[in-house]
């Protein structure tokens, strides 16, 4: 790579244009200060508007408007058979996140965020070098270091040309049959894609069970609905051979202690992500990073290093866009010698699968590891009247609450829309909300919404659309 012969100055070097990094350079422009984002890739929003969150969703909502459209005959609507153009979805996809990134690169211009591209290598606490930019480095007061994550690889898979998600969300091609690796939610939302645009497809996960970060009830629902689009879902297994063969993989997967060869038309490896930290030079400014690549920081995001901030996928913390950007937010206006720190209650976490999973705040399983005192009302989607009208009676929702105040700890939904229902939960957790809170908190009818009006009322002993508990 070949790299400038300019050096340049700036008050704060922002490195990452990813949903933390632009989102950082965006509020300290608005604050006042002189912003250089360097940014690898052509063009900004990370991996999340490029290649991960905005392609799976347009892709997740191809493939379930295409399962509507199939489920609709008890509703009185027949379309014919369904058929997919992949030529059309990938241009369709594309032109999303081409529309999407020029927006934000029309923001930072707009704001005065000089960007350069090329690979930000630190040099010290107030330099680094630019490997294929314009510029050969820069000088700063401040650095926010926003680097993002990148795909785990599986050994066994070394050198074979397994897709990695990114890979996948291209779509080159609709293989006969797929096997996923990971059942984490990478993993099932683009495996229930390629089953729903016609791929066979089979999941394996090493842990014992599918989503482990999330409470057992709520998987059990999305898993019905998975396991019926799916060929075969393997929990407690595990890869211990692959190679390509004639028909594409030859793969050995353990299972009980047993050893079972499998034969693939493709294989997508999705077994998690890792810091973007390697080789960008923090030992030069003196920063660590834990065993896994993760960079310690404050509740102001200062690493070790006063004046060098860290962010998103980086920093401590699940790997969230959102989480990212509220964390942009917080160094910038740190550095901009505001009282501002990461001191949120909740990070809500959704997992695009059909029934969509959304939980914030403490989960279930969280609360008996942690032995808190609690209770849990859970109100089912089939005694809601919005849910039957949608032809989605399948799900619930539920509140955990302290059992001495009623104070709101955690919030779990498994059903249509839950990525957007979690919000309520997250507002009522970051004010402090109690149950009564929420129950006298009038919800629109009929609407998803009432269900975590009507789990507030089980939690409180005081349920109105199911039968009280026994005593």
């Amino acid at each position: 790579m070949v790299m400038g012969s300019m050096r340049q100055e700036t008050e704060v070097v922002v490195i990452g244009a990813g949903p933390g990094g632009y989102v950082a350079a965006l509020r300290l422009a608005d604050l006042g200060k002189e912003v250089l984002l360097i940014e690898e890739r052509e063009r900004p929003g990370g991996t999340c508007l490029l290649e991960g969150c905005i392609p799976s969703k347009a892709l997740i909502t191809a493939v379930e408007l295409a399962e509507a459209a199939k489920n609709a005959e008890k509703m009185g609507l027949s379309f014919g058979e369904v058929k997919f153009d992949p030529a059309a979805l990938r241009e369709w996809k594309d032109s999303i996140i081409a529309k999407l990134s020029s927006g934000v690169d029309s923001l930072l211009k707009r704001r005065g965020v000089e960007v350069v591209h090329g690979r930000a290598r630190l040099d010290s606490n107030r330099s680094l070098s630019v490997e294929g930019g314009s510029v050969s480095g820069v000088d700063f007061r401040q650095a926010v270091i926003a680097t993002g994550s990148s795909v785990i690889e599986l050994p066994a898979a070394a050198g074979l040309s397994v897709w990695t998600s990114t890979d996948a969300l291209q779509v080159p091609s609709v293989p006969e049959r797929l096997l996923v690796v990971g059942g984490g939610y990478i993993g099932l939302e683009l495996g229930l894609v390629y089953a729903g645009l016609g791929s066979e497809v089979s999941v394996v996960e090493f842990l014992p069970r599918l989503l482990m970060g999330a409470d057992p009830d709520l998987v059990k629902v999305m898993t019905k609905h998975a396991e019926s689009r799916l060929s075969m879902v393997m929990s407690a297994s595990k890869v211990v051979g692959l190679e390509h063969s004639s028909a594409g993989f030859k793969v050995a997967i353990e299972h009980e202690g047993n050893v079972e060869s499998h034969e693939y038309d493709q294989v997508l490896v999705s077994v998690g992500r890792k810091p973007n930290t390697a080789d960008i030079g923090l030992d030069k400014a003196g920063i660590d990073t834990d065993e896994r690549g993760t960079i310690s920081t404050n509740e102001q995001c200062r690493t070790a290093n006063e004046n060098i901030y860290a962010i998103g996928d980086v920093a401590p913390g699940p790997m969230l866009a959102h989480k990212a950007s509220r964390e942009g937010k917080v160094a910038a206006e740190v550095i901009a010698d505001q009282n501002s720190g990461f001191d949120n209650r909740a990070i809500p976490a959704v997992v695009f699968t059909d029934p969509e999973i959304a939980w914030s705040g403490v989960t279930e399983t969280e609360a008996k590891d942690q032995g808190l005192d609690f209770k849990v009302g859970k109100f089912p989607l089939s005694a809601l009247g919005r849910a039957w009208t949608m032809d989605r009676p399948d799900g619930l929702v539920k509140v955990i609450s302290d059992a001495d105040s009623g104070l709101v700890l955690g919030i779990g939904i498994v059903g249509p829309h839950a990525s957007e229902l979690i919000s309520e939960g997250t507002l009522a957790l970051e004010m402090g909300a109690t149950l009564e809170d929420i129950m006298v908190t009038i919800h629109p009818h009929p609407t998803l919404s009432e269900a975590l009006n009507e789990a507030a009322e089980v939690a409180a002993g005081a349920p109105t659309h199911v039968h009280p508990t026994r005593k």
